[in-house]
């Protein structure tokens, strides 16, 4: 089984690391990253960056197809006609479409989400309507063999899911306590619903 990574300038590194994390580890996984010409890309904060194994001429199929978010970087991808193209061409025969974070909008900009309930990052979500999407407000959604999840963080629980979808329970329970996710948050203001109004407020402008 092939896992394509893509990788674009201004992607968010955990919405890649995380679920990389946890699905490199399913038994007889093929795990790839891509972005457009290969090589290094820088991510958001604009201090780490990761590196593409190979360029989009380089892959023309895989099983699972995996698009992280990002800030500035993730309306960029949306609007370049050749990454598009070729997520809509590898997604034809993909089993599995995936995205992470804001990465659902780069999913939908390529048509894939027209008719699909799809959930992404919380300042996010009021934009899937405009692709075709109806939005869920849930940490991880699957319609058909399409798979989103919330913002950042959220690519871990999305990758255990589908962990367990592909390999079954008890793969995806082993690899969570391999990799110790047992999260205990210091703070219970992880989402809108929870966090007091002058901090989503804070947090919003960010993404503004």
């Amino acid at each position: 089984m092939r896992i394509v990574f893509f990788l674009y300038e201004g992607l968010t590194t955990l919405d890649v690391i995380g679920p990389h994390d946890v699905l490199s580890r399913l038994p007889g996984v093929d795990a790839i990253s891509v972005s457009k010409d290969g090589g290094p890309v820088a991510a958001d904060t604009g201090v780490l960056g990761l590196t593409a194994t190979h360029a989009l001429a380089d892959v023309a199929h895989c099983d699972v197809l995996v698009v992280p978010g990002g800030l500035a970087g993730t309306f960029a991808a949306m609007e370049d006609p050749e990454t598009l193209d070729w997520i809509r061409s590898v997604a034809s025969g993909a089993t599995w479409i995936c995205s992470v974070c804001t990465g659902a909008l780069i999913l939908g900009a390529a048509g894939l989400l027209d008719g699909k309930r799809a959930t992404t990052h919380w300042a996010a979500v009021d934009l899937l309507p405009a692709y075709g999407a109806e939005p869920v407000r849930e940490r991880v959604v699957f319609d058909g063999n399409v798979v989103t999840g919330a913002g950042v963080s959220a690519g871990i629980d999305f990758a255990l899911t589908l962990a367990a979808r592909i390999a079954g329970d008890e793969v995806a329970q082993t690899i969570q306590l391999g990799i110790e996710y047992d999260p205990r948050p210091p703070f219970d203001c992880g989402s809108p619903a929870k966090a007091p109004a002058a901090v989503t407020e804070l947090a919003g402008s960010l993404f503004r």
